[in-house]
């Protein structure tokens, strides 16, 4: 089994003790040590699941069995830039579909696959609550709004070729995986509140009911 070198295993372990004293139960941090470990190595390791366990005193059953059923979790590294496509219903209606067909042709990789440079990997993903943008695709979680099959390939191409790419939404510099990885784990980048948050269609029903004075109904025991 790969372990760790001193080095990193000191600072992982400085990190995983700052996250464990947040919570009550120890074995509360396993889900943010994930994301520590996928951070130092781009996935969740065999030795990423024994630390995790020796840090929360679990065994590393219970620790495989948490990891490989979140899909966050990766079981192989993934690319530095990973590429979510959202198929689910009203995506796939609106062109995910042939988003995810083209761009996988055009990259060369299947669902799960990384490019052989290692800077993007691909993924059809499940609904991202972000339908009255759809359809949507997402790099290390962040949001690419109304994509269409051309701006996807040129999207990925640009990751490839090392040019700036930003966001719909969110903070103007995209962060890698592992970076974002850190960030899921609790230790903040400083870039949460930077960017554009929600306007356009996800406040329309917002503004409508303002003008028309609309309030939500009163319950039954008020």
């Amino acid at each position: 089994m790969t372990t760790y070198s001193p080095e990193v295993r000191e600072r992982l372990e400085r990190d995983a003790k700052e996250i464990i004293g947040r919570y009550p139960k120890t074995r509360s941090a396993l889900l943010p040590l994930l994301h520590l470990v996928q951070a130092e190595d781009g996935y969740v390791s065999d030795a990423g699941q024994e630390f995790c366990a020796e840090m929360l005193g679990l065994t590393k059953a219970e620790v495989v069995g948490v990891s490989t059923f979140y899909t966050m979790y990766k079981r192989k590294p993934v690319g530095e830039y990973h590429v979510g496509v959202c198929i689910n219903a009203l995506c796939a209606v609106m062109g995910g579909d042939q988003i995810w067909d083209e761009l996988s042709e055009h990259v060369g990789v299947g669902n799960g696959d990384t490019t052989t440079d290692g800077r993007v990997s691909l993924e059809r993903i499940e609904c991202n609550a972000a339908c009255d943008f759809a359809p949507v695709m997402m790099v290390n979680w962040e949001f690419f709004d109304n994509q269409t099959p051309e701006s996807a390939k040129r999207l990925v191409d640009d990751l490839r070729a090392g040019k700036e790419v930003r966001p719909t939404r969110g903070p103007d510099r995209l962060c890698s995986f592992k970076e974002v990885s850190r960030v899921l784990a609790g230790l903040p980048d400083g870039q949460a509140g930077e960017g554009p948050s929600a306007a356009g269609p996800s406040v329309e029903g917002l503004k409508l009911a303002k003008t028309n004075g609309w309030t939500a109904p009163k319950g039954a025991s008020e």
